[in-house]
């Protein structure tokens, strides 16, 4: 009777040290998260956590999550998102794929950031990094960034240049267009300077 006892509360007790432990964990660079809110389905999304350890997400910008748990990754975009709300937002954060360790040998492209952004030059992001997630890695905008008409130049292999423009406000108040371009090997990001009254 004494060994079924220990076996059950083994058992029972199995599932609070696996949460236990999902609850101390640090995120690192590499994870992906699922970031779910609530009251605004448009900005649930997974996101990856970039070299620099930070996350973008709509309405909040670029956030640090290495080295934070889940728990305080969900707080700190509360934070961050709820003046956009009436009430406070309800914020879920999962863990949806834990930090692959050949990391660091994932396949990488060369991004170049022209303009007015936090971080200009030649930038190296993971393969499938998309805008948003450049906009993190390159540090967001400056001062004077124009950030309604924010350009992705891009030049085929028979020397065909394409831009893209991206409206930079309307993606923080939730819009997708532009925000999910998959970067290339060679692409630009242009941050033009605002004009007198822009």
């Amino acid at each position: 009777m004494r060994v079924l006892l220990a076996l059950l509360l083994a058992v029972l007790m199995a599932p609070m040290g696996a949460d236990r432990a999902e609850a101390q964990y640090r995120i690192q660079p590499g994870d992906q998260v699922r970031i779910e809110v609530l009251e605004d389905s448009s900005l649930n999304r997974d996101a990856l956590v970039l070299p620099d350890g930070r996350i973008s997400v709509p309405l909040a910008g670029s956030i640090r999550a290495a080295g934070l748990t889940l728990a305080q990754l969900e707080a700190a975009i509360t934070r961050q998102i709820a003046p956009g709300f009436a009430v406070e937002p309800s914020v879920f954060v999962a863990m949806t794929r834990l930090n692959d360790p050949d990391f660091s040998g994932i396949q990488r492209v060369t991004v170049h950031v022209i303009g007015e952004a936090g971080r200009t030059g030649p930038i190296e992001v993971p393969a499938g990094t998309n805008m948003l997630q450049a906009f993190a890695a390159m540090g967001g905008f400056g001062r004077f960034a124009a950030t309604k008409r924010v350009q992705l130049r891009r030049t085929d292999q028979h020397g065909a240049e394409r831009v893209f423009t991206v409206n930079y406000r309307d993606v923080e108040r939730g819009a997708v267009i532009g925000g999910n371009i998959i970067l290339q090997d060679g692409d630009v990001i242009l941050v033009p300077t605002r004009r007198l009254f822009e």
